[in-house]
């Protein structure tokens, strides 16, 4: 039989065979049925719900953001007062979640860094203080630490009066970290400008000079040359500007420093734990990455003549990434929920806010909801942008 026939064959068999035993057919109408019964049990949770809130009186909708709020904020990035409205409060305390979250990973993926590297160290003292590091912080719960650093601040460093100064201008008490910074002048909204375009010509150094060596073999300095980019871009703009050295310095007034800036105990505390404690499971991340390259490549690097940094930077880490980037997703968004955490030492975050308000609107519902919308987002923009950054640095195989 020619497969043209064959062909023929199977198609009329497949005219013959009732729909409902067709596997694709069937596959469609389970998924219909899963999904109609998905939103047959939202219907009846939520109808539900809708009718005992009526029954008991309770406002539902979102009308209450539009209300004034009628409480303060300690700390803020935008403009705030008790007139504004809950939508504000609330969008303040996203915004203080937010900063706390980027600071913390920043910070952490720094600091597990180099204790994960340190923990692979053959001096054999930086090796088990890493080994330490780790098991301490890890073994602690994070709610713990958070009141340790809090305590820290409360009951063990002095008043202002009293207040430590371990630099000039530097200041810590029991009111936090105050510091000193450049009194405000045009020179440094352009020296930010330079810094800016400073990292774009790096961008595209870094670019040049890969394609370069692939074309011809020979190595440029980029790390030097993109230094002195970063660096000396802003500072010849400053000198441009007129070279401005005025210090807004902390001075103690009364009972507080007036001055400067100021970064209150909570927040010092929250971001201590949340970095520390987070650090040491970066830690262990980067430590497996590196041990998941074979020692060979080492060697190898090493026998043509490749320094210990150019082998740490050309070598391993590249191939260490793929294995080291999905887990350390996972601790970035560990960090950003972690920080939910702040209400229990009074940082004005999105949970903490968003409490206050439920508490003088009675619409937990909404305000759990939001709760949850808001650490969603979160979450999955941290992990959109550290996949679409896994696809970039995947190795090509051939």
């Amino acid at each position: 039989m020619s497969s043209t026939d064959t062909t023929k064959a199977e198609a009329a068999a497949a005219e013959k065979t009732p729909l409902l035993y067709d596997p694709k057919v069937r596959g469609i109408l389970y998924q219909i049925g899963v999904l109609a019964m998905v939103g047959l049990l939202a219907y009846y949770l939520m109808s539900n719900t809708l009718a005992n809130l009526e029954r008991q009186n309770i406002a539902t909708g979102l009308g209450f953001l539009e209300k004034q709020s009628s409480f303060e904020i300690g700390e803020s990035l935008i403009s705030y007062s008790a007139a504004d409205t809950y939508f504000k409060a609330l969008l303040v305390g996203a915004l203080n979640t937010l900063l706390v979250s980027f600071i913390g990973i920043v910070l952490t993926v720094i600091l597990g860094t180099v204790i994960g590297i340190a923990r692979l160290s053959t001096n054999w003292l930086v090796s088990r203080l890493a080994a330490v590091y780790i098991e301490v912080f890890q073994d602690i719960p994070i709610l713990l630490q958070l009141f340790f650093w809090y305590a820290f601040f409360y009951e063990i460093l002095p008043g202002p009066r009293q207040a430590l100064n371990p630099f000039t201008g530097v200041f810590l008490c029991n009111r936090g970290l105050i510091f000193g910074i450049p009194a405000a002048h045009p020179a440094f909204l352009h020296m930010g400008i330079a810094f800016v375009a400073a990292v774009v010509a790096v961008w595209a150094l870094k670019r040049w000079a890969r394609a370069r060596q692939a074309r011809t073999g020979q190595a440029f300095p980029t790390f030097k040359v993109g230094m002195g980019i970063l660096i000396g871009l802003p500072i010849m703009v400053w000198w441009l500007g007129g070279a401005p050295t005025a210090m807004d310095v902390p001075e103690l007034k009364g009972f507080n420093f007036k001055g400067g800036v100021s970064v209150s105990p909570e927040f010092t505390a929250l971001l201590l734990g949340l970095v520390l404690y987070t650090a040491a499971f970066v830690a262990e991340v980067v430590r497996a990455g590196i041990q998941s390259v074979s020692r060979g490549q080492t060697e190898a690097a090493l026998s043509i003549g490749l320094r210990a940094g150019q082998v740490l930077n050309l070598v391993i880490l590249p191939q260490a990434l793929r294995v080291i980037v999905p887990p350390l997703t996972s601790q970035m968004l560990n960090l950003t929920k972690n920080s939910s955490l702040a209400v229990a030492i009074g940082y004005p975050d999105f949970v903490s806010v968003a409490g206050t308000t439920i508490n003088q609107t009675g619409q937990a519902i909404e305000g759990v909801g939001l709760i949850m919308a808001v650490y969603l987002i979160f979450s999955l923009s941290t992990s959109a942008f550290m996949n679409w950054y896994n696809k970039k640095i995947k190795l090509v195989e051939r």
